[in-house]
C-alpha cells in the first residue's frame, strides 16, 4: 500500500513583457517524497502584478483540490502580492474595494479569489527573485516561456499515487477513463492550455498527434469505449448549455478532464470544443459559468 504524497512547499511566479504585454505564470509544487508538480499558463494582453496573482490562484487551488490538512510554505518573489493577501485585503473590503484615495482596487476580482483560498494552513514566505533559489527560478523559467509564446516541457507526478494530487469528480454523469489515459490526459495538460496566444477569444482543445498515437497503440473496442465516453461527456455539455445550468469552476473542469487552474485562469469568456464558456458570477467562494452553444450565435464571438 503506498503512502499518500504530502505537499511540503509551492513556488510561484509571474512574467510579463511590456506591462501590459504577453505575459505568463509558472507554479512549481514539491512534495514530501521527492516528487515534483509543475504548472503554468499564459496571457496575450496582462500585467505582471496579474500574472503573479494568477500564478498564486492556481497553486491554492492546487492545494486545496489536495485536500491536504499539513500546512505548506508558498514562496514568491512578489512583496506586493504577500501584501495583498495578508495584509491590505482586509481594509480593502471593509471599504468597499476602495483605497485611501478613494480610488478603486485593481483586479479586484484576482483579490477576492486570493482571499477565499487563503487560509491558515499557507504560511506565506518572500524569497528574492533571481538569487539562485531553485524553485523560484525555475518558475520564472516557466512564466517566461509562456510569456513569450513557448510551451515549456513541465515535470508531472508519477503515475503511482496520480489521484492523491487531483480533485475528484463531482458530475456523476462523467464516465471515469483509464489511469493510462487520465496520465496522458495530464502530461499533456499544459500543451492543451496554451492556447491564450491564438486570439482573443480562448480557444481550449487537446493536441492531437500525440493522443492519435496513443489511441493507436489501444485495442479497437477501449477505443472505441472511450468514444462513448466522449460522446456522453459532450451529451452532458449539450445539456447544460440547453438548460441554462450554470456550473461551478470544479464542476466545469471535471467536464473538461483539466485541472481547476485551467479554468480560473482564462478570464472572462473563452471557447471550449463546441461551447462558448463565460464566467457569470460569484457565489461564496466558487465562481459560476455559462456555457453557450458557439455555432448558434454567429460570427460575433469569434
Amino acid at each position: 500500500m503506498s503512502t499518500q504524497r504530502i505537499i511540503e512547499s509551492i513556488y510561484t511566479d509571474g512574467a510579463c513583457t511590456g506591462n501590459p504585454g504577453p505575459g505568463g505564470w509558472g507554479v512549481v509544487v514539491y512534495f514530501n517524497d521527492g516528487s515534483v508538480y509543475e504548472m503554468g499558463d499564459g496571457s496575450r494582453h496582462t500585467t505582471n502584478n496579474k500574472m503573479e496573482m494568477q500564478a498564486a490562484i492556481a497553486a491554492l487551488e492546487y492545494f486545496q483540490a489536495s485536500g491536504q490538512s499539513q500546512p505548506i510554505n508558498l514562496y514568491t518573489d512578489s512583496e506586493y502580492l504577500i501584501n495583498c493577501v495578508t495584509k491590505w485585503v482586509k481594509n480593502w473590503k471593509k471599504k468597499g474595494w476602495k483605497k485611501a484615495d478613494g480610488n478603486p482596487v485593481q483586479n479586484q476580482d484576482l483579490l477576492e479569489s486570493l482571499d477565499n483560498l487563503n487560509n491558515r494552513l499557507i504560511n506565506w514566505q518572500h524569497v528574492r527573485g533571481h538569487s539562485g533559489n531553485i524553485g523560484n527560478e525555475r518558475c520564472d523559467a516557466i512564466a517566461r516561456s509562456f510569456a513569450t509564446g513557448k510551451i515549456p516541457s513541465l515535470q508531472q507526478l508519477p503515475s503511482t499515487n496520480i489521484y492523491q494530487s487531483l480533485p475528484k469528480l463531482t458530475l456523476t454523469k462523467v464516465a471515469k477513463v483509464s489511469e493510462s489515459a487520465l496520465n496522458s490526459t495530464i502530461i499533456n495538460k499544459d500543451t492543451q492550455d496554451c492556447n491564450t496566444f491564438a486570439s482573443d477569444l480562448t480557444t481550449m482543445e487537446p493536441p492531437t498527434a500525440s493522443a492519435a498515437t496513443t489511441n493507436d497503440e489501444k485495442p479497437p473496442e477501449m477505443r472505441v469505449s472511450q468514444l462513448r465516453n466522449l460522446v456522453e461527456t459532450l451529451r452532458i455539455a449539450d445539456e447544460i448549455a440547453e438548460k441554462g445550468y450554470l456550473i461551478t469552476s470544479s464542476e466545469l473542469a471535471d467536464l473538461m478532464d483539466v485541472h481547476a487552474s485551467a479554468v480560473t485562469s482564462r478570464g472572462d469568456q473563452w471557447r471550449w470544443r463546441n461551447w462558448i464558456v463565460s464566467r457569470v458570477r460569484r457565489e461564496g467562494n466558487q465562481i459560476l459559468w455559462e456555457l453557450e452553444r458557439g455555432d448558434k450565435l454567429g460570427n460575433d464571438v469569434e
